[in-house]
């Protein structure tokens, strides 16, 4: 294809492609006039950075999908915010299967707080399965 074919308008140093691309002529080379929509800059929490990593390591085309299509940090927030929901509704409930009651904790302190550690272990693991790596 000519450069007249693939040109349909030719401003003073802009061209508009046949894929609906503006580009800007810069010497011998034609740069895509490129841009990013304005997106909030609240930092992402815990599950939001795990997700992102697992979806850099594991899931490449899907990581650029939505880089390209200007969802990734919209998901990543709300991974991060029902995986919060989900431990803050998760441990109540493992405490009473577990027995681990606040006379526990003004009893033994370090046996509630080690009980409680293995309790959240298995909340984040529950939530890795079902958030993070799905």
């Amino acid at each position: 294809m000519s450069e007249k074919q693939a040109c349909r308008t030719r401003q003073k140093g802009h061209r508009v492609m046949e894929n609906n691309l503006n580009y800007t002529q810069n010497g011998d080379y034609l740069i895509p006039n490129l841009t990013l929509n304005e997106t909030e800059t609240k930092p992402l929490g815990k599950y939001g950075r795990m997700r992102k990593k697992y979806l850099q390591e594991h899931r490449q085309v899907l990581w650029n999908s939505m880089i390209l299509s200007e969802t990734l940090y919209p998901h990543l927030r709300e991974i991060d915010e029902t995986a919060n929901r989900r431990l803050e509704q998760l441990m109540p409930e493992l405490m009473k299967q577990n027995g681990i009651t606040e006379e526990l904790k003004a009893s033994d302190p370090m046996k509630w707080v080690g009980l409680m550690n293995n309790l959240k272990s298995q909340a984040e693991e529950t939530i890795l399965a079902e958030l993070i790596q799905a």
